[in-house]
């Protein structure tokens, strides 16, 4: 009788080895992507704090003031000047959003040059996303955007 119950397990061996690689393998990526989020959302709040205690920024022209620029550069190379090389890989500095938010919404700029009463918010954000491919054998998932946003009280003057 128990001649016949030799060869069980390997096969059994045989068929949960895939099963258990593929799990193994999927909880590889979700932690590559939980990863990648902290990273990004890190890099937005480090944007947004650098805005928030700024003095002087030009709110009717977020694009053009060198203040945003240099905290965008802050948040994809980790220095102001974007001397240094991209924390993420295909990060860049359009990718991001700044906008100025008065109490429960965005600020009016019908009052341009000069927001009144100044912004209470700053929100940093990614709006579009950075969109990561998760790789797992046999299976095929779709891109995930990943979203990050901080929104960040303005202690800076105007």
């Amino acid at each position: 009788m128990r001649r016949r119950c030799r060869g069980n397990m390997i096969i059994e061996a045989a068929l949960w080895i895939p099963v258990l690689v593929l799990l193994i393998v999927a909880m590889v990526q979700v932690g590559k992507v939980t990863y990648l989020y902290y990273a990004l959302k890190k890099s937005v709040y480090s944007a947004a704090r650098y805005l928030s205690i700024q003095q002087g920024v030009n709110f009717c022209d977020l694009a053009g003031d060198p203040s945003v620029a240099a905290a965008l550069q802050l948040a994809v190379t980790g220095t102001t000047d974007g001397s240094g090389t991209p924390l993420i890989s295909n990060l860049t500095t359009d990718m991001f959003t700044v906008s100025a938010q008065c109490g429960d919404g965005p600020c009016s700029t019908s009052g341009c040059p000069a927001i009144s009463p100044r912004p209470d918010y700053i929100m940093v954000s990614m709006p579009a996303g950075y969109v990561i491919q998760p790789r797992i054998p046999l299976v095929t998932l779709d891109p995930i955007p990943l979203r990050p946003f901080v929104i960040m009280p303005f202690g800076g003057t105007t």
